[in-house]
């Protein structure tokens, strides 16, 4: 019992009541100004704004040169394909991004990408083979992109 007792074991008397209200009104005043940060499904990300579903929703004129690479489970070997065009050999692959090179050159848009966008099945030899002919082109600015199973 507080305070309580004979007055020789307890020679100051201290009423803890007023300290047990204090600390009782500074917990209430904690727990409602407390505010509780919902984390999930928020991502620090930098993203680019001019790129992706928030960009512009017309497309207009091609911006990229896009080189796919998916996986022939029957033939166990990459197929590649730039545009809707397959493309079977090393050299041809190098005069089609070649081409396309120049022709954003020419337009004054030397610094368009490239951009690679394989499957999960790719093996890595054959998108370094690609990132190998870009950089022997000269092709600084080379991107990759998600491919169409990489969620799965």
């Amino acid at each position: 019992m507080a305070g309580g007792g004979d007055a020789e074991d307890n020679p100051v008397n201290i009423n803890v009541v007023p300290m047990v209200d204090v600390i009782f009104c500074l917990c209430v005043f904690f727990m409602c100004s407390f505010k509780i940060k919902q984390l999930e499904g928020k991502f620090a990300s930098w993203l680019p704004k001019d790129k992706g579903v928030g960009g512009a929703s017309d497309p207009g004129e091609i911006r990229e040169m896009r080189v796919a690479l998916f996986w022939d489970a029957d033939t166990q070997r990459t197929r590649r394909q730039y545009g809707h065009r397959e493309v079977a050999e090393d050299d041809e692959l190098r005069r089609i991004l070649d081409g396309a090179h120049q022709d954003f050159v020419k337009q004054g848009k030397p610094d368009t990408p490239v951009i690679i966008d394989g499957a999960v099945e790719v093996p890595w030899q054959d998108i370094y083979t690609v990132v190998n002919i870009c950089k022997g082109l000269e092709i600084e600015k080379i991107e990759f992109a998600m491919g169409a199973n990489a969620g799965k």
